[in-house]
């Protein structure tokens, strides 16, 4: 078994590691690593992992699903999809897309984390709910790990009324939020020192460093990574101002 993952601020990479802890001599790989595509090529078996963004893929995973299409056929793929709140069919609609590809969905399981949208109110909520959060995915991470190697594996966001909830409750309304890369990031300049961090951490190599201030472009996938991670604060993506950055890493030592 392989797993294969996208994670903007450590939610979804969080997630695939605790499944994956409980299959021996598994290893797991981000999209943004060149091992990635032949690690899939050389497993049957494959743990797919990402956010959802309204009810959709983020468009860089989407991107790499379509880029290496000739590798899923024959493929048994169980997939695990992260989210705020909601996402109706957040497995359906990769497992769609790799159907058309050749590849058998085995499985699909749905995982509520603690927001990483920091620029925007709505999903805020205090350090101790979102510990219960993290505490509550761990749980069903296990029991969907027991299941899968009962070979019952969970189909969460795979049948019609998971599809019709997905495209009702967002992504028909949303859709332009993540059918194409976009120019939503920007620099706060008066507060940017230009560290650089947001350059070398961007996936889509949107972020540079010019004159001694970060400059965004037009292909950010909305992972809020640079947003996250900026230590003068001085990014916004969809809000206007900083309210919370998030980091998975200040709950796991009190899982």
């Amino acid at each position: 078994m392989t797993g294969i993952y996208f994670s903007g601020t450590g939610n979804t990479k969080f997630c695939i590691e605790k499944f994956l802890e409980h299959f021996g001599g598994t290893q797991f790989f981000s999209i943004e690593d060149n091992a990635a595509a032949p690690a899939i090529s050389e497993s049957r078996d494959i743990v797919f992992a990402y956010p959802i963004y309204y009810s959709n893929m983020p468009k860089i995973v989407r991107d790499f699903i379509e880029r290496n299409s000739s590798m899923w056929r024959g493929k048994n793929i169980y997939i695990i999809a992260t989210m705020g709140l909601f996402s109706g069919d957040g497995s359906g609609v990769s497992a769609r897309l790799f159907k058309k590809f050749g590849a058998n969905i085995i499985g699909g399981l749905h995982i509520k984390m603690p927001d990483c949208i920091g620029d925007i109110k709505a999903l805020k909520k205090p350090y101790e709910k979102n510990l219960e959060t993290v505490k509550s995915a761990v749980q069903k991470i296990s029991n969907a790990a027991e299941d899968y190697k009962n070979k019952k594996p969970a189909q969460e966001g795979l049948n019609f009324l998971y599809h019709m909830a997905g495209l009702f409750g967002q992504r028909l309304y949303f859709h332009s939020k993540t059918k194409n890369y976009t120019d939503s990031s920007k620099i706060i300049h008066d507060v940017c020192t230009g560290c650089g961090k947001c350059e070398k951490l961007c996936p889509m190599k949107n972020i540079r460093i010019s004159e001694g201030k970060a400059v965004s472009g037009n292909m950010c996938t909305l992972c809020y990574r640079c947003f996250s991670s900026c230590p003068q604060r001085a990014i916004t993506i969809l809000g206007s101002k900083v309210l919370e950055q998030h980091n998975i890493e200040n709950y796991k030592d009190n899982i």
